[in-house]
């Protein structure tokens, strides 16, 4: 049951009937007519904006559209008021047994409540971390995967087919330095005083299990043996190696893509990077030119040649971009284009891509690539994870001795736990920097998101375990709980908690469209708030407490409150990679 949709169709039933005797004209365009909770909730549950959007084409003035509305919604039965207001919004007020039946559809949908059919079993690409097969992943990594996991799981909550792939850069210059970086730790494995490694190469501790395993493989063989030579086995032996850690990073927060794509695979059989350029070139966007020299740059690295170049400019680009180097080879960009080239290949029409704050600048040339490739057929939306600021107890966190450059995601999982790693990293905005405390996520209180949300669920559990002494029968499963009298339900801060649970299923699909699972964690803190303000309540006043030793059939219609709860916090949590406790500890 979802409130705001149901509410939408009774609007839109009396649009109709208002159409059907004349008083509004007919062809009129309903699609921008909304329901939304009211800027201010003393005027009401819910509000709708029919008479603003639909005034111009019907010829009328808002309010006057506003009234004949609300005529005719005053004569539904779970109508309380509703008034006009301002220019013309129409805010509902729903009586109590409105409310109460929530509850009941809550139980009865089960794990399905707040499910929609939004994708129709559309398959979407959702393409995150894709972090660089170079070492240890960092805690600004854990923001994209934290992001990009919830997205995917939000996707497949609202009937997406969805695709989880890892992008692995394995060639290019950054594998080639992973290599040498490991076959210095190779030498080192074999006895020889490395002394402090050189600029430009990997100092972490990480690649020394990598050249002890080479020296248990090889043994000196190594050394005897020119780079060209002994380059391709370490390169394929380290990227091995990290994408094996960086899985089981990944792992320790509860996350497995579906597909981890190499980029090397686009040239090591047929060469998929030509095959897309030649494919644009006859669509006239591949030529022959030369690029300005950018503001800023060094004259003396500035190669002024002719390129072959994508028309990236047609595409909303600023500049055309270079598909080939100097010395031949493709660029970066030119088999990032093959890639998404293969995506569109595979069948996907809808593509999200999780970038870096550092990869800000990227995201023009990649969509213009897209919509070349695909005939502007194919939508790809890119979401940009900015910088996570770790300290501990407000102090800045050192760096890391294993990683040599910053401190590993698996440093922070280990020490805080995965749950809070996860939750915290979405409860801000994707392109808003982040700061996680490492001592504030441990505290036992309302300031603690993660902490606070969980409690909300672990204490509706608790009164499950506690009823046992008054009134054995009433379990959660209990028949008197599925079909308790729910009208009983008449406290403010019942009500209250009932509509926040009826804004759900609204708050996943306004997630799940806008792809903004962040939306979902402060919908859960809010939830938990209302939870345990009731739970308050019932502390200070006897009568509004869960268990009321002398009325089962009140008790029972609070268990059916509590149940409706505990499902919609544990539905949320999980979409957000959360575990529901049942206690805590």
């Amino acid at each position: 049951m979802n409130v705001y949709a149901l509410v939408h169709s009774r609007i839109l039933d009396a649009l109709e009937a208002l159409q059907a005797e004349g008083t509004l004209p007919a062809g009129l365009d309903f699609a921008h007519v909304e329901v939304a909770p009211p800027r201010d909730a003393a005027h009401g549950d819910l509000a709708s904006n029919a008479a603003l959007v639909l005034a111009k084409a019907a010829k009328m003035k808002p309010r006057d559209i506003a009234q004949l509305l609300a005529n005719k919604l005053t004569a539904d039965p779970d109508i309380e008021r509703v008034d006009v207001a301002g220019p013309g919004f129409l805010n509902l007020g729903f009586r109590p047994a409105f409310w109460q039946g929530v509850v009941s559809a809550i139980l009865k949908a089960g794990a399905g409540y707040g499910r929609a059919d939004l994708g129709f079993g559309e398959p979407v690409n959702v393409e995150y971390v894709s972090v660089n097969p170079t070492g240890p992943l960092h805690v600004g990594h854990g923001r994209g995967a934290a992001f990009g996991d919830a997205l995917a799981n939000l996707l497949a909550f609202t009937g997406y087919a969805v695709t989880r792939e890892y992008y692995v850069n394995d060639a290019g210059a950054q594998v080639d330095t992973l290599a040498r970086s490991a076959f210095l730790r190779y030498r080192e494995a074999l006895g020889e005083d490395i002394g402090e490694i050189p600029a430009g190469l990997y100092p972490g501790d990480y690649l020394k299990p990598v050249g002890k395993a080479l020296a248990d493989a090889h043994g000196p063989s190594l050394l005897n043996l020119p780079e060209e030579r002994w380059l391709p086995m370490v390169r394929a032996a380290a990227v091995t190696a990290m994408l094996a850690m960086i899985k089981d990073d990944l792992a320790a927060l509860d996350i497995r893509h579906d597909i981890f794509f190499s980029e090397r695979s686009l040239t090591a059989g047929k060469d998929e990077v030509a095959e897309t350029i030649e494919e644009l070139r006859k669509k006239g966007l591949v030529f022959q030119g030369r690029l300005e020299k950018p503001k800023g740059h060094d004259d003396a690295d500035w190669e002024d040649r002719e390129q072959t170049l994508f028309k990236s400019t047609a595409f909303g680009d600023d500049v055309d971009r270079a598909l080939m180097k100097s010395d031949g080879s493709y660029t970066y960009f030119a088999a990032d284009m093959a890639y998404h080239h293969n995506k569109l290949a595979r069948g996907f029409r809808h593509l999200i891509n999780m970038f870096g704050a550092d990869h800000a600048g990227y995201l023009t040339r990649v969509k213009a690539a897209v919509a070349a490739l695909s005939d502007g057929k194919v939508d790809l939306d890119i979401k940009v994870c900015q910088l996570v600021r770790l300290t501990r107890a407000g102090e800045p966190v050192r760096m890391s001795k294993r990683a040599g450059a910053f401190v590993t995601l698996r440093e922070v999982v280990d020490e805080v736990g995965r749950d809070p790693v996860r939750f915290m990293m979405l409860y801000r905005k994707n392109d808003a920097p982040l700061d996680f405390d490492l001592a504030k996520v441990l505290e036992q209180s309302k300031d603690n998101p993660v902490f606070y949300v969980q409690y909300a669920h672990a204490r509706a559990r608790s009164v499950f375990r506690n009823v046992r002494d008054t009134f054995p029968h009433l379990t959660a499963e209990a028949p008197e709980v599925a079909n308790a009298d729910l009208s009983l339900l008449r406290d403010a801060g019942e009500i209250e908690l009932i509509k926040k649970l009826a804004a759900f299923p609204q708050v996943v699909e306004g997630a799940a469209r806008a792809h903004e699972p962040h939306r979902l964690a402060f919908y859960l803190y809010d939830l938990a708030a209302a939870f345990h303000t009731q739970w308050t309540k019932g502390n200070e006043s006897p009568h509004l407490r869960f268990i009321q030793a002398h009325d089962g059939t009140l008790t029972a219609a609070r268990l059916a409150l509590i149940r409706a709860n505990a499902q919609v916090l544990a539905a949320g949590l999980a979409i957000i990679g959360v575990h529901a406790p049942d206690e805590m500890r």
